[in-house]
């Protein structure tokens, strides 16, 4: 029997101050996304709710908008 080899590579990334920039604010948008889902889902746990993918999607949505 025969077995295979994994491996893992590792890669370091030097970005330029633009590139910092721009990753800066993409990370900073999902970690809104993020939180803004987690506050959702919270305040509908305490109401004996659920929100699924669906709905969340949809205030995505709306969150893009604002």
């Amino acid at each position: 029997m025969a077995t295979q080899v994994k491996r893992a590579y590792k890669y370091r990334f030097y970005p330029t101050d633009a590139q910092a920039a721009e990753l800066s604010r993409t990370f900073g948008c999902v970690r809104k996304v993020y939180n803004l889902a987690l506050q959702a889902r919270t305040e509908a746990w305490t109401r004996q709710e659920r929100i699924n993918y669906n709905a969340t999607s949809a205030m995505l949505t709306a969150w893009k908008k604002t």
